[in-house]
């Protein structure tokens, strides 16, 4: 019954942000590097952070003695995110709240403690890293919700059948807010967009369940419950650096804005086979009982092979 009040909420919650996002022109205009041609509402990606509030009231003593540290990580980068959606502010501001929310998430999953201080800046690096990755492959309809949902999935299973890493609710309630920004999102033409304010949140709230999930057990291969993600945004980097590209420049070089914007291919269909794929590595993954070097050979040589030959025959096809 908490589950089925929480989506009304969050659903209610939705419905009011339309009204002001409509009211003040918060809207995401089509440019050079969009997959979509209709100006459509930005930032619905708010629904997590909210959640996290709701998560807050719902579950108070854990957040005070528990989950404060993130707590003030997500609402700091969710904040300077939806900020930056409604007005573009500096790189300096941006990465600096990164780096204060970085910090903050260190400390709630208790690396500080457990790692060498050499490790230190390789975290920071890795984390924002993937926040960035997060952020680089919000691009079509339904691609953030429902690998997320994925991603999110795979980890309350591990939490309920391999070790117990969190407070199962810490991973169910943006189960819901995926669950519900998708029903607005994940269709032909959605009615909001997630913004950076959502692939921020959700990228944060994820990255810290699986740093969470290392601290806890030791094992690295978890990172793999994002390996699609990584891997796209890694072999894209090496792609532009080849052809002496601006890296930071705003571009549609990954392969399923290939798919979406040259093949026309359906942004449902492919988010969904972005999402089927992890799933099916995290299903290998969270069974299997190789070393991660093992696994990292397992899952990357086969899917890079496989990127590489697609993305190869799309650049042929259409002369790019």
């Amino acid at each position: 019954m908490e589950y089925i009040v929480i989506i009304v909420i969050l659903f209610i919650t939705m419905l009011m942000y339309f009204k002001i996002a409509d009211k003040y022109n918060i809207i995401d205009k089509p440019n050079h590097r969009s997959a979509h041609t209709q100006i459509t509402l930005r930032g619905g990606g708010v629904i997590f952070p909210i959640a996290f509030i709701i998560f807050g009231f719902f579950n108070f003593n854990l957040m005070i003695n528990e989950y404060w540290s993130f707590g003030l990580g997500i609402l700091a980068i969710c904040t300077i995110s939806f900020i930056d959606d409604i007005r573009t502010l500096s790189n300096k501001i941006r990465l600096f709240v990164h780096l204060i929310s970085v910090i903050l998430l260190l400390y709630f999953t208790g690396a500080f403690t457990l790692m060498p201080f050499w490790i230190w800046p390789i975290l920071f690096i890795l984390i924002v890293g993937t926040l960035n990755a997060y952020n680089f492959m919000d691009g079509i309809n339904g691609m953030t919700g429902i690998y997320s949902f994925v991603a999110l999935g795979s980890l309350a299973y591990i939490n309920k059948e391999v070790v117990q890493f969190t407070d199962i609710d810490f991973i169910y309630y943006p189960m819901l807010a995926c669950l519900v920004f998708l029903f607005f999102n994940f269709r032909k033409k959605a009615k909001c967009f997630a913004g950076d304010v959502g692939s921020m949140g959700i990228g944060f709230w994820i990255i810290g369940l699986v740093t969470l999930l290392i601290m806890r057990t030791g094992e690295y291969k978890f990172i793999l419950l994002l390996a699609i993600y990584g891997m796209e945004v890694v072999l894209t980097i090496i792609e532009r650096i080849i052809l002496k590209e601006n890296i930071f420049e705003a571009h549609r070089r990954h392969l399923y804005q290939l798919f979406a914007n040259e093949k026309k291919a359906s942004h449902l269909v492919i988010s969904s086979v972005y999402a089927i794929v992890q799933l099916l590595i995290n299903v290998f993954l969270i069974h299997s009982n190789y070393s991660i070097w093992a696994v990292i050979a397992m899952v990357f040589i086969p899917l890079g092979c496989v990127y590489l030959v697609l993305k190869l025959s799309l650049k042929k096809k259409y002369n790019l």
